[in-house]
């Protein structure tokens, strides 16, 4: 028999592989011409959680060393810059299902993240949620920034259906992603899941693009991505909602589909990113996309390029919800540079690069889906021709 490693040999290998892992460097994949270009590793996962998160280091109550609140994933993160690093508030799932966030930061962006010491402490509504996650984060002009997520519940109506949930936006915020004052939840007359805020007041209101669905998994006659505008985000309500990204046939977001983070101000228009889910043999399909609305009237989609942007890969089809990917978090620098942080199925953080002009370029030049086979291969052709000439 192999002889056990004292606690203190195993809690420094512990320690030492860690540190390894966090202090690696992140390069570039090769730029094969897409919107965006990925990095080589993950950001982000259950690895990179503090050990004080999931062991007890105490010797004399946990000699074996072993895990104690274990941790199944790091991933769907909101981003931002502040005090000077990048941010992102990661979606933690431990052992038990529950979800939680935290604060990574980062001093270029790619690699290096570190955790605050502690995770999160968001305040429970008075109907205490079950579950938290995805949050996006927007930096508003009113001065706060504000966080958005979904606060799971069991469905009260169904109490003999565990698998039945109800789900609304919780909304919170803070000014130093530390202390966070948690605001009433998002009233609406359908389910929201994914809920975004947008940085500036329109029409001096708040506007928020909206998911209305009627069940928490399926979009049934409901879905596309919404808009509404409320009074006060403090007692935030909608009515109506306007859809202006809506579901379509045999295309990349026939399913679902739902905003991303909050988009980012360019001269030409807003540059929006979302997610696009399709049914498939093999299960739900989650892919990104993009499209432009008007600078003067956020809810008019001015572009909308055909397909996605940017769909699971190699070992990013593999997780606890295979074939995935989704992103609630992205940050632009003042030189133009765009940062995307995005998941794959449901287990890991990647990041991709870009520029503003790229994706504006990328938007504004790449042709809309036309809907039938036939179209589409008049633009292939229509390609293929001018490249030959």
């Amino acid at each position: 028999m192999i002889p056990a490693p004292t606690f203190s040999s195993r809690l420094a290998a512990l320690r030492a592989r860690q540190e390894s892992l966090l202090a690696a460097p992140n390069a570039p994949a090769f730029d094969d011409g897409a919107a965006f270009v990925r990095y080589e590793r993950p950001v982000l996962t259950a690895a990179h959680v503090p050990l004080e998160w999931v062991y007890d280091l105490d010797e004399r109550r946990n000699p074996r060393l072993l895990q104690r609140l274990g941790v199944g994933a790091v991933f769907n993160a909101g981003a931002i810059r502040f005090g000077g690093k990048y941010c992102v508030v990661a979606r933690i799932e431990g052992a038990d299902r529950k979800s939680f966030f935290a604060v990574a930061e980062s001093d270029n962006g790619v690699d290096n993240f570190r955790f605050r010491p502690e995770p999160v402490s968001m305040p429970e509504a008075p109907d205490p949620e079950t579950n938290v996650y995805d949050m996006r984060l927007t930096a508003h002009e009113d001065g706060w920034i504000y966080g958005i997520f979904c606060a799971e519940r069991h469905d009260p109506a169904h109490p003999e259906d565990l698998s039945a949930a109800v789900a609304t936006a919780g909304i919170a915020r803070t000014k130093d992603l530390d202390r966070w004052e948690r605001l009433p939840d998002l009233v609406s007359p359908s389910q929201q899941r994914n809920v975004v805020l947008h940085p500036e007041f329109v029409d001096g209101k708040y506007a928020l693009y909206t998911r209305p669905q009627d069940g928490f998994i399926d979009a049934g006659s409901g879905g596309g991505i919404g808009w509404a505008l409320v009074d006060d985000i403090a007692h935030a309500s909608v009515g109506a909602q306007r859809i202006i990204d809506e579901r379509r046939y045999h295309t990349v977001k026939e399913s679902k589909n739902g905003e991303g983070p909050a988009p980012v101000k360019t001269p030409d228009g807003w540059l929006h990113l979302a997610h696009g889910v399709r049914g498939t043999a093999a299960g739900l399909r989650y892919v990104l996309y993009m499209y432009m609305t008007a600078l003067d009237d956020p809810s008019r989609v001015i572009a909308a390029p055909g397909g996605a942007v940017l769909v699971p890969q190699g070992e990013e089809r593999v997780g606890d919800t295979s074939n995935v990917l989704f992103a609630n978090g992205w940050i632009a620098d003042d030189d133009g540079r765009v940062l995307l942080y995005y998941a794959s199925s449901d287990t890991r953080l990647h990041v991709a690069e870009s520029t503003v002009g790229r994706l504006v370029d990328f938007c504004m030049n790449t042709p809309p889906d036309r809907g039938r086979t036939a179209l589409s291969v008049e633009d292939r052709l229509a390609l293929i021709r001018r490249n030959r000439a």
